[in-house]
């Protein structure tokens, strides 16, 4: 199969979800979700909170997607690791999809398992010529198996290998050419590790390839200090900060407007202050457009 093929067959249904603003949906605001007049354009949820075949959190899903475009975001698939790829995750997760039609899917460039035992992290990988290759075969079996494309999200990082041959923004374009899959670009994330490793955040953004970002995500995170060192923890327990914001508004001048995701998952705020975020997001995408015009 060509390439071209493969991105023919596992072209994302995006259109679903418009080029807005959404929230991270946890189980907390359910209620609100299905109630609260205030609303949002879209919501995103972790995949595995979903898995089982019944009860109430996937009843409220299934309410939910009734009056919402959703979006699945998964954390334990470990595309990076060594181990095969887990066939039960892969099942419930297609039953997952098919169960609520998501506009989006995504995961993680990562791995967190080793033997079959399962870290609670998302680990960094080496972006070497030999990692491309791993990582690009895995992603299309995945996507193979599902039937259609899925987006890669950027890690935060607070260590890195000396002996990567690819920047990460390099290695990012180079998997979605390869696998077909598109780019998820969170911008907490490029902040975090950018600081982190002191890479230059710009020249991250403007090396993405515009074209295989199809969405975007925004946090919060943690200043520590580590003996003289500074250094960034990306928590999603706070607001999204200033520099973040700043660096979205360049990231949109290079990529278009793109569905974007307030991503909140500790210390959750009131349903209200996760729809003003999504609202700021949303002036900031209407200035790029009018800006575009």
């Amino acid at each position: 199969m060509t390439l071209t093929q493969q991105q023919a067959r596992h072209a994302s249904v995006s259109s679903a979800i418009p080029a807005c603003a959404g929230i991270g949906l946890r189980s907390q605001h359910h209620r609100d979700a299905l109630v609260n007049p205030v609303r949002t354009g879209w919501l995103e949820v972790h995949s595995e909170n979903y898995f089982g075949q019944g009860g109430i959190p996937l009843r409220d899903l299934e309410a939910i997607r009734a009056d919402y475009p959703l979006s699945l975001h998964g954390v334990g698939m470990s595309l990076g690791s060594t181990d095969e790829l887990d066939r039960q995750h892969l099942r419930q997760l297609q039953d997952l999809i098919q169960r609520i039609e998501p506009g989006l899917v995504s995961e993680h460039l990562s791995w967190s398992s080793f033997g079959g035992r399962y870290l609670n992290d998302l680990l960094p990988m080496p972006y070497t010529d030999e990692t491309l290759t791993h990582l690009a075969t895995r992603i299309s079996l995945v996507q193979d198996y599902l039937g259609r494309q899925i987006l890669i999200e950027n890690p935060s990082s607070y260590l890195e290998y000396g002996f990567s041959s690819y920047s990460e923004s390099e290695f990012l374009n180079a998997l979605a050419q390869r696998s077909g899959c598109g780019i998820l670009l969170d911008v907490n994330n490029v902040y975090v590790s950018c600081v982190n490793h002191g890479w230059n955040a710009l020249d991250y953004l403007y090396e993405i390839a515009a074209d295989k970002v199809g969405e975007i995500h925004l946090a919060g995170h943690t200043v520590k200090k580590v003996g003289e060192q500074t250094m960034l923890i990306d928590t999603h327990n706070a607001p999204v900060s200033d520099a973040v914001w700043q660096l979205y508004q360049a990231a949109i001048q290079h990529l278009g407007s793109r569905p974007t995701l307030i991503e909140w998952d500790a210390d959750l705020p009131a349903w209200q202050v996760l729809v003003a975020e999504a609202a700021t997001a949303d002036t900031y995408l209407e200035q790029a457009y009018a800006q575009a015009a």
